[in-house]
């Protein structure tokens, strides 16, 4: 498929729209991501009765359902995590970022495309859960595809290379945090300067801690492939238990926990400083 042969039937937005989207995208994202790792802290320490199956971003709808006024709470973070979704599909089909049409160019922008689609599946749920529509949901999405992927011809080795890609994701994310790439197109300067280098740490140890939850959904993902058990996969969820089941896992789980935090903080640092390209 053509990326750019479909972007010539698309009308070209006007920038300050995409430039809102990301931004209003972005802060939803960060309200997810923080609200992620504070309840797999709370599950890590036996807090308020959570446990790790409370703190995936399914676990955080539910939570964020429960609260005074969780409905409008609930929609609200939907409409940014569409907005979100939106945001990276533009990305992907119009090239805002000159990938490119090269190899590596589509495969970057393919990867903007699939965090497009997740992302819209999430805020798809979400909006189930504010209509009363989504609450029998429990089964992990992962599960879901590991069971579809294995029921093919060639299942196992579709699964395995569907782990060995999320595997690469991590180490990316890894990349990211030690290379400094997650601060080119944040403009540090619009930070004030007594909080630039925390929230600049913040970046790092966020983007670190994301690469071990990938890293671990991956693994989860190989081991469902080697063993043809769609049961062995799941999402943030299961690694969080998994870390939990390790030596020393509460100390592990809450360390990866604080990073999620940081790097749901780190988004509110992007929506506000980072240089959006809308065209």
């Amino acid at each position: 498929m053509d990326i750019s042969t479909v972007s010539s039937h698309i009308p070209s937005p006007r920038p300050e729209w995409v430039v809102r989207f990301a931004r209003v995208g972005l802060i939803a994202k960060g309200i997810v991501y923080c609200l992620v790792g504070a309840l797999a802290f709370m599950a890590a320490f036996e807090i308020g009765g959570k446990s790790t199956q409370d703190s995936g971003k399914t676990g955080v709808f539910q939570f964020l359902l429960e609260q005074p006024y969780g409905k409008v709470i609930l929609a609200l973070v939907a409409l940014g995590m569409l907005c979100y979704a939106v945001w990276r599909i533009i990305q992907a089909i119009k090239d805002t970022e000159d990938k490119g049409d090269d190899a590596k160019g589509i495969g970057r922008r393919i990867g903007y495309l699939f965090s497009g689609l997740v992302y819209g599946a999430l805020a798809f749920y979400a909006a189930k859960l504010v209509m009363g529509n989504g609450g029998g949901g429990n089964g992990d999405s992962r599960q879901t595809m590991a069971q579809e992927l294995l029921s093919q011809p060639f299942g196992q080795w579709l699964l395995g290379a569907v782990a060995v890609g999320t595997m690469a994701v991590g180490i990316y994310q890894f990349y990211r945090a030690f290379s400094g790439k997650y601060m080119k197109k944040v403009q540090a300067s619009r930070l004030q300067p007594e909080l630039q280098q925390t929230l600049i740490r913040a970046g790092k140890v966020g983007y670190a801690a994301r690469g071990v939850v990938w890293l671990i959904i991956g693994y989860l993902l190989l081991k469902a492939a080697l063993e043809s058990d769609s049961q062995e996969a799941g999402g943030s969820a299961s690694a969080f238990q998994f870390l939990e089941n390790s030596s020393y896992g509460s100390f592990l789980l809450g360390a990866v926990a604080l990073g999620l935090i940081c790097y749901g903080v780190f988004m509110f640092v992007r929506a506000k400083c980072e240089v959006i390209n809308a065209n």
